[in-house]
């Protein structure tokens, strides 16, 4: 059941629909993003959102402004314990100024009632950086 709940979401946030974005986020999910991430600093936006407007609103408006295209995320483990399931996965992208992005991933979900109630995010922020910018965080 988790599991699918990770996979439905997944999905759902590929498709930049906001209905089917807010459809698997409790009211006042959360999701944590590393401080400073280069997608955060590049759209404006913050790297921990609250809420499920705020999350929906990134992911379907915001997320595609960089994010372009060929957004592709290979799962390399999912790993469910009850309510907590880990995702490794590579997301590959072209970006909106056609530079190529690729960066390895690890998410931490927290399930409630069959809902994303917590998201933390963890990647190698310097190489987003570097993709994006075109150089390390100072």
């Amino acid at each position: 059941m988790s599991r699918s709940i990770i996979q439905n979401a997944f999905q759902a946030l590929a498709g930049n629909d906001p209905e089917k974005i807010s459809a698997v986020f409790t009211e006042d999910a959360e999701w944590l993003s590393p401080p400073g991430n280069a997608t955060a600093v590049a759209l404006g936006a913050p790297d921990h959102m609250v809420g499920r407007e705020a999350i929906v609103r990134f992911f379907a408006d915001d997320f595609p402004r960089l994010f372009a295209r060929d957004v592709t995320v290979a799962f390399h483990g999912l790993h469910v314990d009850g309510e907590r399931v880990v995702v490794e996965a590579t997301m590959t992208a072209t970006l909106a100024n056609g530079n190529d992005y690729g960066n390895d991933y690890c998410f931490v979900f927290e399930l409630r009632d069959g809902l994303i109630h917590r998201a933390r995010e963890y990647a190698d922020t310097a190489r987003g950086h570097r993709m994006i910018f075109g150089e390390a965080p100072q």
